[in-house]
């Protein structure tokens, strides 16, 4: 079955700390290549929610891994959600209160 599980920031932090050398763990970033290159979690892979190919690049992921998904404030992930969920990811985390949520707790990004 698949489990999809929100995060707040604190535990997202800890998700990416505890699985930084973990090949079958993704931080999936899926704002635009603008704001991603602005700032991003460290790691993250960045895949374009406004893209027209977004869907067929999602589902070309390898859905046996375990993903951390976040844009800046929510709702594009809160939108990809039923995507995610036809592609099959047997695993998904989703932080809720986004990128935006992360950087007021302080945590680090790559600028």
């Amino acid at each position: 079955g698949q489990v999809i599980e929100n995060v707040d920031s604190d535990k997202a932090f800890d998700l990416v700390e505890r699985n930084r050398d973990n090949r079958d763990f993704t931080v999936l970033d899926i704002r635009t290549p603008e704001e991603f290159q602005t700032e991003h979690i460290e790691g993250a892979v960045n895949l374009d929610y406004y893209s027209d190919s977004f869907k067929e690049e999602l589902c070309k992921l390898d859905k046996g891994k375990t993903y951390l998904v976040y844009c800046r404030r929510g709702e594009r992930t809160e939108r990809a959600l039923p995507l995610f969920r036809e592609c099959r990811f047997r695993r998904l985390y989703v932080m809720p209160e986004g990128l935006k949520g992360w950087v007021e707790l302080g945590f680090p990004t790559v600028k």
